[in-house]
């Protein structure tokens, strides 16, 4: 596709651009870095893409990483694998209760992961007593976010297991021809006898699964559980999978796209923290907020022009034009 070449190209020439301006850009410690600290957007773009296929959006996933790093915190002197655990399975205890909301009470995802974000601050907050969380030093949590294996950092290795598995689960398996076929047309894929309430819970707990394991690392990154931090993840996220192609309407989608607007987004900050730097420019880490922003509104104009000038897609079932999706559907 034309707009995944762009991106690609868009890449190639950024990297281009800073290996010749910035010493040190492409040195094993920057990209160790960037790989490391990236690692948490990853993953949470990668639940955020599979939700958004289906039509849906996830606000929470900035705010349930908070909690899940706290709650980590909490846990990890009685040892780094039930820190691990603790942390994932809070996320996976609000992507579930996400999904369930959505399918049982008929209540929009817009609405829902709102309330849950709300909620999932509230909690990390009262965790944490206002203020961060210190990990257990005995315990060896903190090699989760700061060791190394095989030359690159855990971190990266977990973004990439979740990477491969959500290549597969949406290319080559059920579960991602039917994301797409919600993502299309809901009532379509209803009549074509599939299981939607229960694809969504699958969908959304995911998503809480890998904020989860976001909040997991930033905990053992940066030694301690953070309740104020994960503000604005959920930009971050929404953005990397618009800029990787996916559609806000559903039912056409890129994990590889998806990384790649993490990539691409993740360079753009790394380059203005070498600019910072030099000396040339002095911005606040704000401006990210500001960026991230901007890049997620030119997009979807984008998006928006495409489609219009695009003929509507067919349902599978029908061979009929697929009436048009909405972001904050079910």
């Amino acid at each position: 596709m034309k707009k995944n070449y762009v991106i690609l190209l868009v890449l190639v020439a950024l990297v281009v651009f800073g290996a010749i301006r910035y010493d040190n850009f492409i040195s094993a410690y920057n990209v160790t870095s960037f790989w490391r600290y990236n690692s948490m957007f990853a993953l949470i773009s990668i639940g955020m893409c599979f939700v958004i296929i289906t039509g849906g959006i996830d606000l929470s996933v900035g705010t349930v990483a908070a909690m899940a790093s706290v709650v980590s915190a909490l846990v990890s002197p009685h040892g780094a694998t039930l820190a691990v655990i603790a942390g994932a399975a809070s996320g996976l205890i609000v992507g579930v209760v996400n999904g369930l909301i959505i399918t049982r009470l008929n209540i929009l995802p817009f609405i829902t992961t709102l309330a849950t974000s709300l909620a999932a601050h509230g909690i990390a907050l009262l965790l944490g007593h206002n203020d961060a969380v210190a990990i257990s030093a005995e315990s060896g949590f903190a090699v989760f976010g700061q060791g190394d294996f095989l030359g690159l950092p855990i971190p990266a290795w977990v973004s990439l297991i979740a990477f491969a598995i959500a290549l597969v689960a949406l290319g080559y398996s059920r579960f991602g021809r039917h994301a797409l076929a919600a993502g299309g047309s809901e009532e379509a894929a209803r009549l074509m006898g599939l299981n939607i309430d229960r694809l969504l819970i699958v969908v959304y707990a995911v998503s809480g699964l890998l904020a989860g394991l976001a909040g997991v690392i930033l905990a053992s990154q940066f030694g301690a559980g953070q309740p104020n931090e994960g503000l604005g993840w959920e930009l971050f996220a929404i953005s990397a999978v618009v800029l990787g192609g996916t559609l806000l309407t559903g039912g056409e989608g890129s994990i590889a796209m998806t990384i790649a607007g993490v990539v691409l987004l993740g360079l753009v900050f790394n380059m203005l923290n070498f600019e910072n730097g030099m000396g040339f420019i002095s911005l606040s880490a704000y401006w990210q907020s500001v960026i991230r922003g901007v890049f997620l509104l030119v997009v979807i104009i984008l998006q928006a022009r495409a489609l219009k000038k695009g003929p509507l897609p067919k349902d599978a079932s029908t061979g009929q034009a697929a009436p048009t999706a909405s972001a904050g559907k079910r």
